[in-house]
């Protein structure tokens, strides 16, 4: 084999290499997914920020590959609703999980 094929192998092993690296598994997200799933997370604080009745400090919010999990400790049933719906109505959501409770 000449220098040139094996610097072609080297190239398209490294080039792979790279690549699959970037893709998103089951439990990972790829770069793509971080971006929306990071702009989804800021779209839904705001909004809950926004909801007067909601107090944002008490609910946190993560998302991964769309689907948004809310938690934290809420004052009233009610705010657990309007949390959840408020968190559906953002674009890109495609599911919620609520995990928050009452105080």
């Amino acid at each position: 084999m000449n220098q040139f094929t094996r610097t072609c192998i080297l190239f398209a092993a490294v080039s792979l290499t790279a690549l699959a690296g970037c893709s998103a598994t089951q439990k990972h997200e790829s770069t793509g997914q971080y971006i929306d799933d990071t702009g989804i997370t800021t779209a839904v604080k705001a909004a809950i920020f926004n909801e007067p009745t909601l107090k944002s400090a008490e609910i946190n919010v993560e998302t991964f590959k769309g689907r948004v999990q809310l938690s934290g400790f809420v004052s009233s049933r009610a705010n657990i609703d309007r949390a959840v719906q408020v968190a559906q109505g953002i674009k890109g959501v495609t599911s919620v999980g609520n995990d928050m409770r009452l105080k």
